[in-house]
């Protein structure tokens, strides 16, 4: 049906709004608190507030089946309220999507094209969401599964490459960080798992959303395995102190790896598709529910008309 998703929709939905550009830098905001290794519990605890936040969020959109955010947030908190939550997303979600913009571009401009005005890259990336965006939400959700597999696919190879290079004593000694800098780490890594807000907003999309939470939590779980066993490999190569002066740790894992013999000898260019694919995914749903939240609020406007009223903020 061209008018509604499944519920497992929304788990690959919120697994690839998760796993954002944040990715590229979540190992430094870590390691910044941390000691040696110790970071992995604090992408467990954020991990485990993350899927109960995240289960708690979509039990409530589900209470109220196909109903939009304003509709149902009206009945539990008033209009006013609910209309000033609106705004506020709005604010959030522009400001996420002019994030990833902005790191997509300066990482492209760093590594790839250091000769092009960062504006170019910007524009270039900032007509391509537009375009998606102008077009069926329903499609933006195909396009989330059609890209998963390959970011899934990416992720892995991220981790599987660079073993060989693991030195056992960049991950010792653990259990060192004190509980001030594992309660600062926690923050920072359930910052970057804070995707999972959309569900609130896609619920009314949903035909028969019973199983919303359940999928929810498993589009957490994703991201969360993936953070802890890329955070551990990029410790065991780089080491904790290193990875304080690199702005992208795991773009620099990528660039570790070599494959001779093959047509793409830098590993790290095959990556940058794989980061561009997921900022882009995550850009087009900050995009899409920025528009979806004003049109909620000033339903007699186009679709079209807020997306190119947006497009110059952003």
């Amino acid at each position: 049906n061209d008018d509604f998703i499944q519920d497992k929709d929304i788990m690959f939905t919120v697994a690839s709004n998760t796993i954002s550009i944040t990715i590229l830098f979540l190992p430094r905001y870590i390691t910044e608190n941390t000691v040696s290794s110790d970071g992995w519990i604090t992408i467990v605890f954020g991990g485990l507030i993350a899927i109960l936040l995240g289960w708690l969020l979509a039990k409530i959109a589900v209470a109220f089946p196909n109903e939009s955010f304003l509709s149902f947030a009206s009945y539990l908190v008033s209009k006013p309220v609910a209309i000033t939550l609106s705004i506020l997303f709005i604010f959030q979600y522009i400001v996420i999507s002019s994030f990833q913009m902005r790191e997509i571009a300066v990482l492209s401009h760093e590594y790839l094209f250091d000769r092009t005005p960062l504006e170019v890259v910007c524009l270039a990336f900032i007509l391509v969401v537009i375009y998606g965006v102008s077009g069926s939400r329903i499609a933006i959700f195909r396009l989330n599964i059609l890209f998963f597999p390959f970011v899934i696919g990416g992720l892995i190879l991220l981790i599987i490459a660079p073993i060989g290079a693991i030195k056992l004593e960049n991950l010792l000694p653990v259990f060192e960080t004190d509980i001030s800098g594992i309660l600062a780490g926690t923050t920072s890594s359930l910052n970057a798992f804070l995707g999972f807000s959309i569900v609130l907003f896609y619920i009314s999309l949903i035909k028969q959303p019973k199983q919303a939470a359940k999928m929810t939590v498993l589009g957490i779980l994703w991201p969360f395995t993936f953070y802890i066993i890329i955070f551990i490999v990029c410790v065991g190569v780089f080491g904790n102190v290193t990875i304080d002066n690199l702005y992208y740790p795991v773009f620099e894992l990528s660039k570790t790896v070599a494959i001779p013999g093959i047509f793409f000898e830098r590993f790290d260019s095959i990556l940058f598709i794989i980061w561009t694919i997921i900022v882009f995914t995550t850009c087009l749903i900050a995009f899409d529910i920025a528009v979806l939240l004003l049109n909620l609020i000033f339903p007699k406007l186009k679709k079209q008309t807020i997306v190119f009223i947006l497009s110059p903020i952003i």
